[in-house]
């Protein structure tokens, strides 16, 4: 394990105005969204989408680092450059997303355990091959307001966070660990802090426990919000401070930054949000986002399949780019929406 590579990569993803593009869509996924613009998920359709969003100009001022599917990271450009080398020659980390899905946990109705673990050593030395440089697995944590989740789901999960850690850090990868706290259901926002910061608490119990480099890893969590069917929304600030008090909490300052998924969120909000919580000043970790959906669902609405669209599809994407860019430095406003 190289120390020192994996600092400096976890560094170089969260860079001052700088955060992750999470193009890691399964074919099963990236359908779904190509489905509500019209276009067919054939695999030149997924090649020719994804080029568009990694040849936009401009963009490496904000994206430090894109998490690939295993097709995209073989995938290249019309020119035969294939998307690794194209990410890393503009100054962007390429990375893999290396989980298998979240599948039912065993004897536990309700939640699930993520998959993968069985071969993830071979799989991580050819990803690396391939050119790159990081890896993310996620943990889905389902929760309501009473039951769940149950402290043996949160633990199922935080173990394999970390076994999927030890595994990236020995092969020279920084891994990007994910435990998503559901925003699906009716729960409050008290409810959704609280589970949120078990589910750290685990996270963070196992990765001491497995030696992993907290220096050269980066953590990728929910929001703290309301789940999307409660009646009452907590406002800007209100997210902002309960999320930072929970993470202060709960997250070690050795770790490099935080990178923040947009959990179903719209763009907007997802972006003011980020910028609620830069806007109160410098935290222990880079507060960073490692948005998919929240960047790309105005550029496949601009694209539509269409190569005439391409160019504004790129306009759209570089603007979200650098909305989000903005809102790591707490300099977003929800007026620039219509500005920019």
């Amino acid at each position: 394990m190289n120390i020192d590579e994996l600092q400096s990569v976890a560094n170089a993803i969260v860079a001052q105005q700088k955060g992750v593009l999470a193009a890691d869509e399964s074919n099963p996924t990236i359908r779904k969204r190509f489905d509500s613009v019209g276009v067919e998920s054939t695999e030149e359709n997924r090649r020719r989408y994804r080029e568009i969003l990694f040849t936009t100009e401009g963009i490496e001022r904000y994206i430090g680092g894109v998490i690939l599917y295993d097709e995209t990271l073989r995938q290249g450009t019309r020119d035969g450059v294939p998307f690794p080398t194209l990410l890393a020659g503009r100054g962007i980390v390429p990375g893999i997303k290396v989980d298998q899905g979240a599948k039912a946990l065993a004897l536990h109705p309700g939640e699930k355990v993520t998959e993968g673990l069985d071969g993830l050593r071979a799989r991580l030395d050819e990803y690396k091959r391939l050119g790159a440089r990081f890896a993310k697995w996620r943990a889905v944590i389902e929760v309501d307001e009473n039951t769940l989740p149950s402290p043996f789901g949160i633990r199922s999960n935080a173990h394999a966070l970390a076994r999927y850690a030890a595994l990236c850090q020995e092969a020279g990868l920084v891994p990007i660990v994910e435990p998503e706290v559901l925003m699906d259901g009716a729960h409050p926002i008290e409810r959704t802090e609280a589970v949120t910061a078990r589910v750290l608490q685990a996270v963070f119990t196992e990765l001491d426990a497995h030696r992993v480099l907290l220096e050269g890893m980066l953590l990728k969590p929910n929001m703290v919000i309301a789940g999307k069917n409660c009646p009452h929304q907590a406002g800007v600030q209100e997210v902002a401070i309960a999320t930072l008090r929970c993470l202060r909490r709960h997250v070690p300052a050795a770790v490099p930054g935080i990178v923040f998924l947009s959990g179903g969120q719209g763009a907007a909000d997802a972006t003011d949000h980020l910028n609620g919580m830069n806007a109160m000043g410098p935290q222990p970790w880079q507060v960073s986002f490692s948005y998919g959906r929240a960047l790309q669902e105005p550029v496949l609405a601009a694209w539509r399949g269409q190569e005439g669209n391409a160019a504004a599809a790129q306009q759209a994407f570089l603007k979200r780019c650098r909305l989000n860019g903005l809102a790591r430095s707490g300099q977003y406003a929800r007026s620039m929406e219509a500005e920019i």
